[in-house]
């Protein structure tokens, strides 16, 4: 009976990582819907005013040519929208296609009695290509990720084109290159952004406006290069301004009003006004650090942050969690002793099977918790010994029998040959209470 409890399979437990398999697919069928709808609306308005205008063209004889023309503009404007709709229910299709995948590959863990059963095994391996899957296209191995499913037959249970578009989005902003790509992002998750309260679009319209004026000094020093006046009688003084530069300040004035006034940050918005009087090479704080280039990399971290949230992300690759979660569920104290038998451990004359003491493992389950066991397994006639560790009696025997002990004395087996000893008389009952 024991045995049948201890290998029968909780599905339940084993779903609890399982929430971005089917929460990605709905918010990828949403974001569908929602460019559908998109164009939609603006084909009907567009379409609308010109069959109006057709309409009342048509009433006038002379003026049949220009009606006819407008027909055919009608007609190829539809047939546009005709096309672009095709894309989208193509794309409809295959998101549904995935989230039936994914259904039916979580239904069959429920098919799963035992942890011991064949289909546990295959299911099991699935799953640990998906994770792997994940962790490379978090990684950015994309190709890599994209090769890994197809061989292992699991297309539609991984999110290869999101990543991607991700990913693409993220080195956009690493490499400092435009925030473009971020922006339109953020019109596509508009309204989800704003439900959430993410300040990711604040941020980025920020750097532009940071891009603006950095833009401006710049031309203004460069429209300027070579031109000196005297003054005070001081000579060779570079003077700021210029055109170009003006203009650049100009826009970047009207850009702060328009997408930046608003936020009702007005610390912000004074260190940004005062980015207008210092220049990215004065080294003056707190612009100095709105002008460094780590403001990239600052946005990139958001994005990838608020991506991941919207699409019920975890911040880790599956993999760790799964990882973390099965050494925390085999470590023990023992693991990490500085006596413990482990091919770790080089002053240990003894080896060990456990994972955890592993050369591979080791190190990596150092930070993880200790395993919380709910029952304990105590040999027969426990003892311990000085040093504190506690054996069973008659392994203990066996164990300095085996070793050639000189009689009345007592040797640990974790020390070995090299190990301590003690007389008998040191050595204790150990009562279970």
């Amino acid at each position: 009976m024991a045995e049948l409890t201890s290998t029968k399979l909780n599905a339940e437990s084993h779903l609890l990582l399982e929430q971005p398999l089917l929460r990605m697919p709905y918010e990828l069928s949403r974001r569908n819907f929602k460019n559908a709808q998109r164009v939609i609306e603006h084909s009907t308005t567009t379409l609308t005013s010109s069959l109006t205008a057709t309409t009342k063209a048509a009433s006038n004889l002379a003026a049949a040519d220009t009606t006819l023309g407008s027909l055919d503009t009608m007609i190829s404007k539809m047939q546009g929208l005709k096309r672009k709709l095709d894309n989208l229910h193509e794309e409809e299709a295959r998101i549904h296609r995935s989230a039936k995948a994914r259904l039916h590959h979580l239904q069959d863990l429920y098919q799963v009695q035992s942890l011991v059963d064949v289909k546990y095994d295959e299911w099991s391996r699935t799953r640990l290509s998906r994770l792997l899957v994940d962790y490379l296209l978090r990684e950015g191995y994309a190709e890599s990720a994209a090769h890994l499913a197809q061989s292992k037959g699991i297309t539609e249970l991984v999110d290869v084109d999101a990543f991607v578009a991700c990913q693409k989005i993220e080195t956009s902003l690493r490499e400092g290159m435009s925030s473009g790509l971020a922006l339109e992002w953020c019109k596509e998750h508009g309204k989800e952004l704003k439900k959430g309260g993410s300040m990711l679009e604040f941020e980025l319209r920020l750097q532009q406006y940071i891009e603006l004026v950095r833009q401006g000094h710049q031309a203004g020093v460069s429209g300027m290069e070579g031109l000196e006046m005297e003054d005070d009688g001081m000579n060779g003084v570079s003077i700021g301004g210029g055109v170009g530069g003006e203009t650049k300040l100009v826009e970047a004035r009207a850009h702060a009003k328009k997408y930046l006034s608003m936020n009702g940050d007005f610390e912000l918005m004074r260190r940004a006004a005062g980015m207008l009087a210092y220049r990215p090479w004065d080294e003056v704080e707190p612009y100095a650090s709105l002008y460094s280039p780590l403001r990239w990399t600052y946005l990139a971290d958001i994005f990838i942050s608020t991506h991941h949230n919207l699409y019920s992300l975890p911040s880790r690759p599956l993999l760790h969690i799964a990882l973390s979660a099965g050494l925390s569920a085999l470590k023990t104290p023992a693991c990490h002793s500085a006596y413990t038998s482990s091919s770790a451990n080089a002053s240990s004359s003894t080896t060990s099977v456990c994972p955890i003491c592993s050369t591979e493992l080791n190190e990596l389950a150092r930070n993880v918790p200790y395993a919380h066991h709910t029952k304990s397994i105590v040999e027969d006639a426990p003892v311990v010994l000085p040093n504190g560790r506690i054996y069973g009696s008659e392994k203990l025997r066996m164990f300095n029998e085996k070793v050639g002990t000189e009689a009345g004395w007592i040797r640990d087996p974790v020390g070995g040959l090299t190990g301590e000893k003690w007389k008998d008389s040191e050595v204790r009952k150990v009562y279970v209470m």
